[in-house]
């Protein structure tokens, strides 16, 4: 059974540490904030220069001038701070962010990453995504694993135009998880969701990968 948004935000927010500065891109990556465990101290950044992200905010706590890159209102925690773009975008290039967990399009087998336009349809810019998937030390793709037509998302290679090139370490979608290896340049299949199989996520996946060993499924 294919996760939700929400449960794909659970799982990926296992992949974060104590004391990480973490960068959560447009889309089902901002739900992460939500899922930080109560114990842990994450710095979530965001690149029009807020540093120390909260969960969103009930609606009585809405502050219209406290937004995220994505124009999403959200919450501060304690010690958290304002800069500017220039400021955060020197954080990212710097390579001060331990972890991007960004939204995609498409993603080849090779892990090369198309998350910030369609030709054709108007968009405002780039954003930081560039500089995210070259900045950052540690990338991981949250997304679909089939778009709405039912096509793949992770192909061979990528027909977008691309934001970078073998950039993506993880990739967590609502049917699997898989972790890019670098010797044989191919994602390894290491989790699947609740009552999916591996023939499942081959017929979905037109990418070549490779399988684990020991595949487990998908804990949240």
């Amino acid at each position: 059974m294919p996760l939700t948004r929400d449960q794909l935000a659970k799982r990926a927010a296992q992949e974060l540490r104590d004391g990480f500065y973490v960068n959560l891109g447009i889309g089902i990556p901002t739900l992460v904030a939500n899922h930080v465990p109560p114990d842990m101290t994450v710095w979530l950044q965001s690149e029009n220069g807020l540093l120390g992200m909260g969960a969103f905010p009930t609606d009585d706590a809405v502050d219209a001038d406290l937004i995220n890159a994505g124009k999403q209102t959200v919450t501060g925690v304690p010690g958290h701070s304002f800069f500017s773009s220039a400021d955060s975008f020197g954080m990212i290039r710097g390579g001060h962010i331990d972890l991007a967990i960004l939204g995609a399009m498409e993603v080849s087998q090779e892990g090369d990453l198309a998350n910030w336009m369609i030709p054709g349809k108007l968009i405002k810019g780039m954003g930081g995504a560039m500089d995210l998937v070259a900045g950052v030390r540690r990338r991981i793709v949250v997304m679909e694993h089939n778009n709405k037509r039912g096509d793949a998302k992770i192909i061979p290679s990528c027909t977008l135009p691309l934001t970078g090139k073998h950039c993506v370490d993880m990739l967590i979608t609502d049917l699997c998880v898989m972790e890019m290896d670098e010797h044989s340049n191919r994602f390894v299949l290491t989790e699947v969701a609740p009552g999916t199989s591996v023939d499942e996520i081959r017929a979905k996946t037109t990418a070549e990968f490779r399988v684990a060993q020991k595949v487990t499924q998908i804990g949240l």
